[in-house]
This record gives C-alpha cells, structure tokens and sequence, in this order.
C-alpha cells in the first residue's frame, strides 16, 4: 500500500457497498478520492454473515452504479457471490481503497475537516474537503441486558456470530427476535434438525420475497409513489393472500401496518426465507420474550420458562457512530446521523453520510441513488 497523503479531495469511511458506490460517483466528476476500511477485504461485513444468507432484494435492484450482477449469480445472489462482486467492483473502477486503515476521529476546523487514522503501528490526519461516512447501518452488535444473562450455563451468541447449525452445536436453540436475520436463523436451524424456539416481543410483519415469481421489491416500488395509507393497505391485502393468518402458529397481527411500522418505528418487514414453512411443519416453535435468565432456565414475560441449550440473540444492531463523529452534533439521540446523502448541515459543510435510510424498496438500490445525489451535490 502507498503512502497516505496528508491530504486529498475526497474522503470516504467505509468499503462496503455505501462506500464503494460513493468513491465510484465523486472519482466520476474529477475528484481524487480515497476510501479507508479497518478489515482487509472489501465489503468485509458480508463475508462474516451467516453461510446461508443471500440477498432478499432482486439481483438487477441489488447492483452499484457502473456495473450489474452478473446473471450467472441468479436472482437472489448468495453471500459469498456478493461479496466477490463488490471486490470485482473496486477493482474494475481502480477505485483507491486503503484496507486495514482505520478511521478513529473527524474533526473540524478552520482548514476544514481533519481525520485522524491508524494501520498498523502507523497513524497520522489526513484533510479532506469532503468527507463521506460509510461505516454501516448494521455496525455494532447490539445484545439486551437481560438479568441473569452472564450465569446462562450454555452457549449465547449474536446473529452477527453465526454460522451454520453445525458449528453451534446443542439440541434445543432459542432464537430471540424476528428480524430477517433471527427469522432466516430460525429456519436454517430447524431445517438442520434442531428443536427451535423463537422468542417474539412485538409481532414483525412477515412478507413473501416473491409474489407468483416476480421480487416483492418490483411490487413495492410500484406503489410507493402512493400516500402511506394505501401502501399500507395494498401491502397488507398482499400480506394476508399469500402469508395468512400466523396467530395459530403464535405470530399475532402486527401493531401497525408494514410501511407505517418502517417510517415511524423504524422496523423493517421480515421476508420470508423459510420461517413460514418451519412454523407451518411445527418445527419452530413461538415463545414469548426474555424476562431473565437462571443457569439454565430462561424465564419468559407470560411466566413460562424453557431451557435451551444455546441463545441465538438477534436483537439488531446499533449505528456505533459516536466514537467516529460523536463531537461534532450531528448524531441523534437514536444512533442515526442527522443527515443522511445529499443532505448538508449548516455547521459540517463538506460531511456526509450514506446508507443510514434503510428504505422499504431496498436499502442497496438507494445506496447507489444517494451516492449519485452526494456526487451531485459536490460537483455543484
């Protein structure tokens, strides 16, 4: 690796596909731009996922600006496919990605912005007049503090340490959540076998990856210029056709509808990828959520209790962003920066952020929007 220049046009925090797409777009209009990662791969958080995982957004809606999926990886790409695509993609647009240099601080001041990093036994500040924060809505594992949770005499790991149902072991796994990660988690392990129970604090809305072959994203994006109400509506019409009714499998109605429950809780919809047949065929069984947690025994909020072998918690993830930018006020008190693409602050002129959106028509297609709209935004 070079040397890291003491200054540079454009600065990017962040190689996975938010970064990637962005360094693409601002090296587009002219400008010398850099990307730091920590990892030593690109899109280093996708190779760390679960072996079964592939994306749940369609392959042509899945692509960064300048380059398509191949076909050869199908609709739905695999893990390890995506992965290569993304280390394909830095290559073929000879983007400058600097790997295993860490971003610690961004710091403003009256040159601009100043941004100290470290390899290695190496560190120094790098100036930039702009800087894009790319650093991963899901960055940091975020497990609750349930009582008891350190004296559970078996094994717990989050959905971020996740495998395979092999390397976990044991016979009776309590998954606790019902995002996309800990509903596909419960399916991989109950098609291995294993006696799963899945904990549910709030009812997710549960939706199909495909409707009669064609990507649930096609359909959402061709509502979405419609008012909430009537995505909600349609949505949910489309909801109960093809999921039905899971309150007989332990899976109550959802609070609120699946567009409302994303804008104003910031939940996602949970994509079928094999939960629905598991309930169906009794091999996951619902529970309610953790109270506390006794050695073995796990008490549940309805007073029951169970006794799993291992813990799978699949509770989300935080922003982790306060280290990197926490000084500087442009942090909510959620975890999300204030800003998110083009969008600019009065007191950070020059500072971005990518990916924090996490919109219902697929989070990687907006990345490659958005970054079109940051490089647009500069050039003018």
């Amino acid at each position: 690796m070079s040397a890291i220049p003491q200054s540079i046009d454009a600065l990017v925090i962040g190689a996975g596909p938010a970064g990637l797409a962005v360094s693409e777009e601002l090296a587009r209009t002219g400008l010398a731009v850099i990307t730091f990662d920590k990892a030593d791969r690109v899109g280093s958080s996708w190779s760390r996922h679960y072996d079964r995982l592939h994306l749940h957004t369609a392959r042509r809606l899945s692509s960064l600006p300048g380059t398509t999926i191949p076909a050869s990886r199908g609709q739905w790409v695999a893990r390890d496919d995506f992965q290569r695509y993304l280390a394909e993609y830095a290559i073929e647009h000879k983007l400058d990605v600097r790997l295993g240099v860490s971003a610690s601080a961004v710091r403003r001041d009256t040159e601009g912005w100043a941004v100290d990093w470290r390899s290695g036994d190496s560190s120094g500040t790098i100036r930039a007049s702009v800087v894009v924060v790319a650093t991963g809505y899901n960055h940091t594992p975020f497990t609750p503090e349930w009582a008891g949770l350190s004296s559970f005499s078996g094994r717990v790991i989050h959905s971020s340490e996740y495998c395979n149902p092999a390397e976990l072991g044991g016979s009776t796994i309590l998954v606790v959540g019902t995002g996309n990660s800990g509903a596909e988690i419960a399916a991989d392990l109950a098609e291995a076998g294993r006696t799963v129970l899945l904990s549910v604090r709030t009812a997710p809305n549960v939706v199909p990856r495909a409707v009669a072959g064609i990507p649930n994203q096609y359909l959402v994006l061709s509502i979405s210029p419609l008012p909430r109400g009537a995505r909600d509506a349609i949505s949910g019409v489309l909801q109960k056709i093809v999921i039905g009714d899971l309150s007989r499998y332990g899976i109550e109605k959802a609070p609120r509808g699946i567009v409302t429950q994303l804008e104003r809780d910031d939940v996602v919809p949970t994509i079928d990828a094999g939960l629905i047949a598991a309930l169906r065929e009794g091999k996951v069984k619902v529970v309610a959520s953790i109270d506390s947690i006794a050695d073995a025994t796990v008490r549940l909020t309805d007073a029951s209790s169970v006794t799993p072998d291992a813990i799978v918690v699949a509770t989300g993830y935080r922003r982790g962003l306060d280290d990197l930018v926490g000084g500087l006020d442009v942090v909510l008190p959620n975890g999300r920066p204030k800003i998110n693409a083009q969008a600019q602050l009065a007191d950070a002129p020059g500072l971005y952020f990518i990916g924090y959106s996490n919109p219902i028509t697929g989070n990687i297609r907006q990345l490659g929007i958005d970054a079109k709209k940051i490089a647009k935004r500069v050039k003018r």
